[in-house]
């Protein structure tokens, strides 16, 4: 049986591999594109809508992925995904190579790839269920988040110093080359990881999505739990939108890729802690502790102009998020059935990150027309909070991330007094 066990983790340790280097590929274009349109646009409006572009379709669309995750080969829906997301990279690349795209271009090209990526977020967590027992899945969240923080950790880094040989559809090549990579490694796991409810596999999707639904509802705290996550995804929404836009007034693009690769070096710290010791009990402690302390180095964050300070209160966030995600994910993934696990985690997709799209819409609008005005020479704002924290382009977006992380440690302060919560992470 542990021979099994063994044998079913190093199967996951080969799709873990995959999306690992599809990730830093990610991370490649979504930095190199952000400076891209900045520059292009000087509005942190243009760079917030891509970013919304990039995201809103894989959310919208997860339901259906995650249907599609419980009634196919989950493999198979992985492949498909990966393959087929790679198209709306080549459009991008094939229209800079015509000229100058027009912002409507990019914002096509990254929303063909969403599309399609929605297809592979579902099935790929799935099939994690598929492969561990239960005690390993903290263990295995913790190198989920490993693997997804390389596109803040080293992709940034890795992009600003490309910027120094090549432009930006060299990176677009890497990152196209990186979905090959991934391809073999989905390939390499034996066929057929879960091929589950095929006797179903043609009753009316939304039958589907309402077991999927009842699933989640059925399971007493989750349901919460998932506002409660779409609620800090909403202020983390902020940081990733506007990171480019507050700090390239001040520095270049080779900075912006160190301080946030710096940053990110936290995450890595805390997956990496996670991964080795694992999280074992009172998960509901652990998700409001460490919320309580990332919202408190999220507000660091705005506090200064200081490139230092900046990377180092970025770096304790970073620390921070393994333990909130990793709890929430135990917790959510331990009272969900296998057989409804991808539809579940479809609904739990959307719900969950609907804050990352709210905070895509208007962050750009806060910044630009709200914040931004408050904190220039001569703003309402300029004399009084301008002489702690700055005044200038970019000092409103700090504004901005202070009031977030605020209102994040207040939200740490509610989870421990909901009830439904609290009996779900001490279970």
């Amino acid at each position: 049986m542990e021979r099994l066990s063994n044998k079913s983790f190093g199967n996951f340790l080969v799709l873990w591999t995959g999306e690992w280097i599809s990730s830093i590929g990610s991370g490649l274009t979504a930095f190199a594109l952000g400076i891209y349109v900045y520059q292009m646009t000087q509005t942190a409006t243009s760079v917030a809508l891509v970013t919304l572009c990039a995201f809103l379709p894989s959310i919208v669309l997860s339901p259906i992925g995650g249907v599609l995750a419980d009634r196919f080969d989950r493999r198979l829906m992985m492949i498909v995904g990966d393959l087929c997301s790679a198209f709306g990279l080549v459009f991008i690349l094939v229209t800079m190579l015509l000229g100058d795209p027009p912002l409507w271009q990019i914002c096509l090209g990254v929303t063909i790839s969403s599309v399609f990526v929605s297809l592979l977020e579902p099935a790929y967590k799935a099939s994690i269920t598929d492969l561990l027992t239960e005690e390993q899945y903290a263990k295995a969240s913790g190198l989920v988040q490993l693997a997804a923080s390389s596109k803040y950790l080293l992709s940034p880094a890795i992009a600003g110093i490309l910027f120094g040989i090549m432009d930006i559809k060299g990176i677009l090549i890497i990152d196209i080359a990186t979905f090959l990579v991934t391809l073999f490694a989905v390939m390499a796991v034996k066929r057929n990881l879960q091929v589950i409810q095929k006797a179903k596999a043609h009753q009316p999707f939304v039958k589907d999505l309402k077991e999927g639904w009842d699933a989640l509802v059925s399971a007493k705290g989750v349901l919460q739990l998932t506002i409660i996550l779409s609620v800090i995804t909403f202020y983390v929404g902020f940081l990733q939108t506007l990171y480019t836009p507050m700090l390239l007034p001040f520095t270049d693009s080779k900075t912006l890729g160190t301080v946030m690769s710096v940053s990110a070096i936290g995450m890595l710290l805390g997956s990496l802690i996670i991964g080795i010791f694992s999280i074992n009990s009172k998960y509901a402690n652990v998700l409001a502790i460490s919320l309580g302390f990332a919202g408190m180095f999220f507000s660091l964050v705005g506090m200064t102009t200081n490139i230092y300070f900046i990377a180092g209160a970025g770096f304790l966030f970073f620390t921070a998020l393994p333990f909130i995600n990793t709890s929430a994910d135990v917790m959510i993934r331990r009272r969900i059935a296998n057989e409804t696990q991808g539809r579940a985690w479809g609904i739990i997709g959307i719900l969950s990150q609907l804050g990352y799209v709210a905070a895509y819409a208007i962050a750009g609008v806060l910044a630009d027309h709200v914040f931004n005005p408050l904190l220039r020479e001569g703003g309402m704002l300029a004399s009084t909070v301008g002489k702690v924290i700055g005044t200038g382009e970019g000092r409103g977006i700090g504004l901005l991330i202070i009031v977030s992380g605020f209102l994040m440690v207040l939200l740490a302060f509610v989870i421990p007094r909901i009830k439904s919560i609290r009996t779900l992470g001490n279970q």
